[in-house]
């Protein structure tokens, strides 16, 4: 008998496929508070899913696959990372884990802390290790200047301050 002819509630099937979340190619460096961070998601992320384990309905199990997908990609994450201590690094230059005071040629500053991808916030200040700003300045020691090349326009960015979390 053809499928064609075949009645099915097309809700049994809505939202199963979840596709994994994408997992960058560059190389996961990480601070140790960003591990801890990510071993506490993982660990909220493994409460959840025992949770919903005792519920059958389908918005539970489309929500029990989320969970699954997010525990494989954290999990990964954790498995991969290359742990990086702020404190062990050259203090004269801008590092992986480095918080930065940089000033523009207005005389404006901002601060910010390289650190990896997944735990960069703009928010907290936390800037990607492999973003533009973090690229532009890395290697580099206090009272330097770096040219950073944005969308709109071309910006000069002095090093006025270089410290490490200890």
């Amino acid at each position: 008998m053809s499928r064609a002819f075949v009645k099915e509630n097309d809700m049994e099937h809505a939202g199963i496929d979840i596709p994994e979340r994408p997992i960058s190619t560059e190389v996961n460096y990480i601070t140790p508070n960003g591990l801890k961070q990510l071993k506490n998601i993982l660990d909220t992320l493994d409460a959840e899913r025992q949770t919903l384990m005792l519920l059958d309905d389908s918005m539970s199990k489309q929500k029990k696959m989320r969970i699954e997908r997010d525990i494989r990609y954290y999990a990964s994450r954790i498995k991969t990372a290359i742990l990086i201590h702020p404190d062990k690094q050259a203090e004269n230059k801008v590092l992986f884990g480095a918080l930065i005071e940089l000033e523009d040629e207005k005389g404006e500053t901002e601060s910010y802390e390289i650190v990896g991808e997944d735990e960069a916030d703009l928010a907290l200040r936390k800037i990607s290790y492999v973003s533009p700003l973090a690229k532009s300045v890395m290697g580099n020691s206090l009272g330097d200047e770096v040219t950073l090349i944005k969308p709109t326009a071309t910006v000069t960015l002095t090093i006025k301050n270089i410290t490490y979390n200890k």
